[in-house]
């Protein structure tokens, strides 16, 4: 009985340890979305301390602008959602070439969305998909706004 229970929920490895499949995926899910996470706000701290010439807390006369501080921004990614420190400048505005502006969404995720609808799945049904693949509920409002977007071009 123990032997059928550890072949549905994971690996056993002849008594000795039992890998559970579904907490080793969340925990691998979980450990992509930090890294994803990471790398981004790393790219944009790079990103605001080639604009200013300087790096953080850094005195320099070829500084070009000063740090603000930083407002925080969900961006939902293939991996999930992840929080994004998006970096302010005191005399321009940070326009980052990495990640567009209002975008919510990275692209393949909108692409998704696409082949979704085309394959027919219906809007409404979109919502529990998205919520079972990435974790988060792009509403029915949302993929009919995406859908007649990507209609128009």
């Amino acid at each position: 009985m123990q032997k059928e229970e550890s072949a549905k929920n994971g690996s056993d490895f002849n008594g000795i340890f039992q890998i559970d499949k579904t907490q080793a995926k969340n925990h691998l899910g979980t450990l992509v979305r930090n890294s994803v996470e990471e790398i981004l706000n790393d790219m944009l701290e790079t990103e605001a301390q080639a604009l200013c010439n300087a790096g953080r807390y850094e005195r320099s006369e070829a500084r070009k602008n000063n740090r603000a501080g930083h407002y925080k921004r969900k961006l939902h990614t293939a991996a999930g959602e992840v929080e994004l420190n998006m970096p302010k400048l005191r005399y321009a505005k940070f326009e980052t070439a990495i990640i567009e502006r209002y975008k919510r969404r990275e692209s393949s995720v909108e692409e998704a969305l696409m082949e979704m609808y085309l394959a027919g799945v219906s809007v409404r049904r979109v919502e529990d998909v998205t919520e079972a693949l990435w974790g988060m509920r792009v509403n029915a409002a949302q993929s009919a706004s995406l859908i007649s977007r990507c209609m128009k071009r």
